[in-house]
């Protein structure tokens, strides 16, 4: 059986690949964005950074994910880094 090694032969614990489902709330229902090969570790279409879908779901609720930052050790960071883009896809 085929799994999801890394370079070392340690299971990767599908870090590059992730599934999520939304609801409502502006989000276009039956919709499948993205896909992974057949044992889901790597992505082969579509892919999206988990920074994309944390800028969706802040748009979706009425918030610039460029201006949410919060403080820490002196400096400000945003949930989505310096990275996010709004996934327009998703759209209802």
């Amino acid at each position: 059986m085929a799994r999801c090694l890394t370079k070392e032969g340690g299971r990767d614990h599908h870090a590059r690949a992730f599934s999520i489902w939304l609801a409502e709330g502006g989000i276009k229902s039956g919709l499948t964005l993205g896909q992974t090969y057949e044992l889901g570790c790597n992505i082969i279409e579509d892919p999206v950074h988990v920074h994309d879908l944390h800028a969706r779901i802040l748009h979706l609720m009425g918030l610039d994910h460029t201006k949410l930052t919060y403080r820490f050790h002196g400096r400000d960071f945003r949930l989505t880094d310096v990275a996010g883009n709004v996934i327009q896809e998703i759209l209802a």
